[in-house]
């Protein structure tokens, strides 16, 4: 769980492949570029809420650290959430969607698991990438 969302921080995972798909697949590089972008985007969107609202992480048991470390001190919404379903959403006009909604559920969720963000921090940022992908 750790490594997969160290490769999600900062939506790397979805940038990463997005640029391989563009690189193999010319006939649908606009899809992927586009889909690189609106990662982008939902990166951006999710990191100014983030200042806005200011949630801190979860505060676990003194003897209980979070399993992974965090970039920053604020936990709402999920960055891994909002990028990754961004992500899928926009892949999925190219690549089987399926796969694509598997990774970013596994991508969210373990942010839960590893103890660095609240399940409401997760359905936000679902939420929020999901929107973002719509209106781009």
């Amino acid at each position: 769980m750790r490594v997969y969302a160290f490769v999600g921080e900062n939506g790397m995972l979805w940038f990463a492949l997005s640029g391989v798909a563009a690189a193999a697949d010319p006939v649908g590089r606009a899809t992927y570029l586009r889909a690189a972008r609106v990662t982008l985007v939902a990166l951006v969107a999710n990191t100014c809420l983030k200042q806005l609202i200011r949630r801190p992480r979860p505060r676990l048991a003194d003897d209980l650290p979070p399993l992974a470390p965090t970039i920053s001190r604020m936990s709402y919404p999920s960055a891994h959430a909002t990028t990754s379903f961004a992500a899928a959403r926009a892949l999925s006009r190219a690549l089987p969607p399926a796969p694509l909604y598997c990774a970013a559920v596994a991508m969210a969720l373990s942010r839960s698991y590893l103890g660095v963000h609240y399940p409401s921090d997760v359905v936000a940022g679902a939420l929020l990438g999901d929107a973002v992908e719509r209106l781009a």
